[in-house]
């Protein structure tokens, strides 16, 4: 009896640590999709100030798209404001295709899609684009410190699947649960 207890112990402080993990990597990436969310919130209400506030407030943020790439948070937002004076130039933003990878416990990358629907766009020709964003767990929350994003009028491609993945099983652009 006494060795059945032992080893029913013994599994219990095994698996302890693992279920933790679990848990620490599910809420890191909950938070990681409401820090999405909420800027995809702020780019739809015109409000570019509260989109940046998913960005690193840093001279040392970097952004890099197109053919350039502008450190700093208030360059990034005068960047911004530059090229969406308006919100009928920002149109409606819509992030899909998310894949969180927990690097450290403090950092993530994040790959997806993004989209515009605007107005005055002819049909198909809705400015879209890819983007992978390295994002850090600050004393602020989890904010964006390098984004590196592409930019194009073709539909995005891609493979099937993310070789070694499950195939995705929701049609949400931001799934609220993981994809097993």
């Amino acid at each position: 009896m006494l060795r059945i207890l032992s080893a029913a112990l013994l599994a219990v402080l095994i698996a302890t640590p693992a279920a933790a993990r679990v848990d620490a990597e599910f809420a890191a990436e909950s938070e990681i999709l409401a820090v999405m969310r909420a800027a995809e919130a702020g780019w739809n209400a015109g409000d570019l100030e509260a989109y940046m506030q998913s960005y690193w407030k840093s001279e040392v943020l970097r952004f890099a798209g197109a053919d350039r790439v502008t450190y700093g948070w208030e360059a990034t937002l005068a960047k911004y404001r530059a090229s969406y004076p308006d919100t009928e130039a920002m149109g409606q933003l819509t992030f899909a295709d998310l894949d969180i990878t927990l690097i450290a416990a403090d950092a993530a990358l994040v790959f997806g899609s993004w989209r515009l629907e605007r107005e005055g766009d002819e049909p198909g020709a809705a400015p879209r684009g890819l983007f992978t964003l390295l994002l850090r767990k600050l004393p602020e929350g989890w904010r964006i410190v390098h984004d590196h994003t592409s930019s194009g009028q073709g539909p995005v491609e891609y493979p099937s699947r993310r070789p070694g993945t499950p195939a995705a099983t929701s049609s949400s652009p931001l799934p609220d649960e993981r994809v097993e």
